[in-house]
């Protein structure tokens, strides 16, 4: 962002929100964390049911948080504030503002799996064509969303923003107030099945995204999915004549040739819009690769040149939580940690174990699935478990460990010479796949976040020496 330019001035805010300014105040960014926010920022003090920010004011303002939007004035505070009615709606009302003062080509992702990677994707190839404002981390909710459009500069080129659900009617309001130019659908997976009747209703939740979309709009759909021509057609309905398909056939608009994995991402030959590419990216297996085309897409269509929009992918690595690598010394050496603890589904882990089988253990190594449940699946979900037994057996996987209720399905399902050990929870789990890890194994960590799986990973850096991210 331009710093000579202020994201919010007082009275910006103020007009904006309907609000009553306090003070002169000029803000850079907005945060809705007094622990993370920085210097400069407009602190909004949302009520939730388990804390309410407006205890968290004056820590805010004690990390110079330029001022807060409050509903009430907490005592004896001497501040710069904006007063309004209800601060989640403040927060809108500046979002929705920040769009309509906007020249910015916004693209909006949504999708079951893949969808933050790839806004991550489209943001960097965009920035080889203007400035960009995405959202971070996974900031795709009815906060996060209009969380990340107010934080839209004025002056940026781009915007891009990841919108997720696990409701009906929950992506509409967001794309109404994102106005998309250009809309990505990465996939229709069996996600959150609990809550839907069938996979296509899933299909619907997600064609919302389209219900804001701007004249003239692009969607890029993924035609290998069961559900592309649904996509389609909620598209068509919604107004959008322009559809960019994606996928491995010789019909799709984008491409994806060949992929090779490498010890550092994979290589990938595309054709994108008749423009043929060879690129790098830094992350792990064939569904990145295809969703590296989408996103190489959406850029396309945004106005990013494909070339150098390619090129620039060879710097995405994948994250803690999703994909990243760590290597963890051990008496003697050292073994592999890939860090999928983030989230899981079935299509997930799926792809999770095809990257552990194409993952190469050091000499005497093995390779190990340690995983958690899959929540959020509702009566699908012990037949979901119990089916992963299959692919853990075609990729070669040497040990399984499993954490949850759920997963105990998986556990009876596999064959005896597989069964590592289970335990209720992640935490139990630790001291078993500590025992067992030897120098040379590359172990995978997957589970939903209810699992805290993420705590298993910290649990074995600790029990070893981290050295960092390979890749």
């Amino acid at each position: 962002m331009n710093k000579s330019v202020a994201l919010w001035s007082a009275a910006q805010a103020a007009q904006a929100t309907g609000g009553e300014a306090r003070g002169e105040w000029c803000a850079d960014g907005i945060s809705t964390d007094s622990r993370t926010l920085s210097p400069g920022d407009l602190f909004v003090a949302l009520r939730g049911y388990n804390h309410d920010g407006h205890d968290h004011v004056e820590a805010a303002i004690s990390a110079q948080a330029a001022a807060a939007i409050v509903e009430r004035v907490p005592d004896n505070l001497a501040a710069p504030l904006l007063i309004v009615p209800d601060t989640l709606e403040g927060l809108v009302a500046l979002a929705r503002a920040a769009r309509a003062r906007s020249q910015a080509r916004i693209v909006a992702v949504t999708g079951s799996v893949g969808k933050t990677g790839s806004k991550d994707m489209i943001a960097r190839a965009l920035a080889t064509a203007g400035t960009v404002t995405f959202s971070t981390g996974n900031l795709n909710n009815y906060i996060g969303a209009p969380l990340s459009l107010a934080r839209l500069p004025q002056d940026a080129a781009y915007g891009v923003f990841e919108l997720g659900m696990n409701h009906t009617g929950e992506i509409a309001p967001l794309s109404r107030l994102l106005r998309p130019h250009i809309t990505l659908v990465t996939n229709v997976e069996a996600v959150h099945t609990e809550f839907f009747a069938d996979i296509s209703d899933i299909a619907e939740a997600k064609a919302e995204i389209f219900s804001g979309a701007e004249p003239g709009a692009v969607a890029v759909l993924n035609r290998d999915n069961t559900h592309f021509g649904l996509l389609c057609a909620r598209a068509q309905k919604a107004g959008i004549s322009r559809i960019i398909t994606f996928g491995h056939s010789e019909d799709c608009d984008a491409r994806l040739l060949t992929y090779s994995p490498s010890s550092e991402g994979g290589e990938v030959e595309a054709k994108i819009g008749g423009v043929s590419l060879s690129y790098h990216i830094g992350l792990y297996g064939e569904h990145w690769a295809l969703n590296s085309v989408a996103a190489l897409a959406a850029a396309g269509a945004a106005g990013a040149p494909l070339v150098a929009a390619a090129e620039a992918l060879a710097a995405q690595a994948p994250l803690p939580g999703r994909g990243a690598r760590v290597q963890i010394a051990l008496s003697g050496g050292s073994y592999e940690v890939i860090d999928e603890s983030y989230n899981a589904s079935p299509v997930a882990v799926s792809a999770a174990i095809s990257n552990l089988q194409n993952a190469t253990p050091g000499p005497g190594g093995q390779r190990i699935a340690v995983l958690g449940d899959m929540l959020e699946l509702g009566e699908s979900g012990p037949t979901a478990h119990a089916a992963l037994a299959n692919d853990l057996t075609a990729a070669g996987v040497n040990l399984v460990f499993t954490a949850g209720p759920l997963m105990e399905h998986l556990f009876a399902a596999l064959p005896e010479t597989l069964r590592g050990g289970r335990a209720d929870s992640s935490t139990e789990l630790l001291p078993l796949v500590i025992a067992a890890v030897a120098p040379g194994d590359v172990v995978l960590v997957k589970g939903s976040l209810g699992l805290k799986m993420r705590l298993l990973v910290d649990g074995l850096k600790r029990a070893g020496d981290s050295t960092g991210s390979s890749g």
